[in-house]
């Protein structure tokens, strides 16, 4: 039992989107006058404000219509003419082409692709490496599936492109025993994208030792730098023989209330991970798969517009950030965060991120949540109403002349 409580106690949800919690641990100084503003939760996206792909709604409808025998009760990995539908799509997207019945799964949401492959490719001892810092999730599903995290690091404050993967520190963990490697591109919560070279490094040098590697791409699709390339690891000649690559609509496309995933890759790893399904959750939500037909058939030009639209809040947020002294993030490649570095401050960072929700109505995300090293980082997801971000992103900065050390 108390292993199990030890497991448990490792999970914690009150910094994680949705779940921010008012509770105290530590006693916070005297509060000031509060600095009012339309509150704003930076811990997720507000899909009020970036709509869902149009024609959504309609579509989940029809489905609904289809009726329960041939569309909320379907096959563990998804229905098949659905899946034959985005095999063709995410082919065509990564540059490898996809068969439909053995190499893809439909989840629940990218959460549910990734706790799927982490269970099929996790066994108790394993050596897992992971990104330092990368999705919040990643540490904690490797210690629940009683692996070894190894951390690997990224060098993205000393790069001006791209991530900046310790390669020498990726080739040791692998060479010591790491049987995964587990990172997301562009990268969560930095927003940086790895170089071709660093991507043919990851595939290399996994197929070298015999490892697998899960690509979390979830946010490929949003790229604001056109002059760096993306590169699909699916897509290189030279990649290990256990390739999971996830991806999904819920963030860029603002689908992510229908909770819709997909993982694609190595036929024996979708086998696993629809067996493990099948015991979870049973399936993606029959009528929700209906609405991946949104998903890669928007109208055209909407793509680029929703792009423009969050490069121009990064881009007003990199400016408001400019302002505050002692305060940095790397301008985001890919995806909807900024990584801000805080200065010294006569507070902690938990006290920091309560007294944001307490003082100034705005949430943001610890950075202690994507490695235990960034205790002056808070995340933001600035996937919110422009004005509103920026006034939220203000009120910070004189949050941080306040309690600055």
């Amino acid at each position: 039992m108390n292993c199990i409580l030890e497991k448990f106690a490792k999970l914690g949800v009150d910094n994680a989107p949705g779940q921010e919690s008012l509770q105290m641990q530590e006693t916070l100084p005297a509060v000031g006058e509060a600095i009012t503003g339309v509150p704003v939760d930076f811990s997720h996206g507000n899909v009020d404000a970036h709509r869902p792909i149009p024609g959504s709604l309609e579509t989940f409808v029809e489905g609904y219509a289809v009726g329960g025998t041939h569309q909320a009760y379907t096959e563990y990995r998804g229905k098949a003419d659905i899946r034959e539908y985005l095999a063709e799509k995410l082919a065509e997207y990564s540059g490898a082409p996809v068969n439909a019945a053995t190499e893809l799964i439909l989840t629940p949401g990218t959460q549910g692709a990734l706790f799927l492959a982490m269970g099929a490719l996790v066994g108790r001892g394993d050596k897992v490496a992971i990104v330092e810092p990368d999705y919040f999730a990643n540490r904690k599903l490797v210690e629940f599936f009683d692996g070894e995290v190894v951390p690997v690091p990224i060098h993205w404050k000393e790069t001006r492109r791209y991530a900046g993967l310790d390669i020498s520190a990726l080739e040791r963990a692998f060479r010591n025993g790491v049987k995964l490697f587990l990172y997301s591109n562009p990268n969560n919560p930095t927003g940086v994208i790895y170089s071709p070279e660093e991507v043919a490094a990851i595939g290399r040098l996994a197929k070298q030792y015999g490892a697998a590697v899960i690509a979390d791409e979830l946010y490929s699709r949003q790229l604001f730098e056109r002059e760096l390339s993306y590169t699909h690891l699916r897509a290189l000649p030279e990649q290990p023989e256990e390739l999971i690559t996830i991806i999904g609509p819920s963030k860029t496309e603002s689908l992510s209330g229908f909770r819709l995933g997909v993982a694609y890759g190595s036929a024996d790893v979708i086998t696993r991970m629809e067996k493990l399904q099948a015991i979870v959750s049973l399936r993606t939500a029959g009528y929700c798969q209906a609405v991946y037909r949104n998903w890669f058939s928007e109208p055209e030009g909407w793509m680029e517009a929703r792009i423009r639209e969050h490069k121009a809040i990064r881009d007003d947020l990199m400016k408001v950030i400019g302002t505050c002294p002692g305060c940095w993030a790397r301008p985001t490649e890919g995806g909807s965060y900024l990584f801000l570095q805080l200065p010294p401050l006569k507070v902690t960072l938990s006290q920091f991120v309560k007294l944001c929700r307490v003082q100034a109505g705005v949430t943001v995300t610890p950075g202690t949540e994507f490695g235990e090293a960034f205790t002056d980082c808070v995340r933001l997801n600035f996937s919110q109403n422009h004005q509103a971000a920026v006034s939220a992103m203000e009120r910070i900065c004189r949050l941080v002349d306040r309690y600055r050390a």
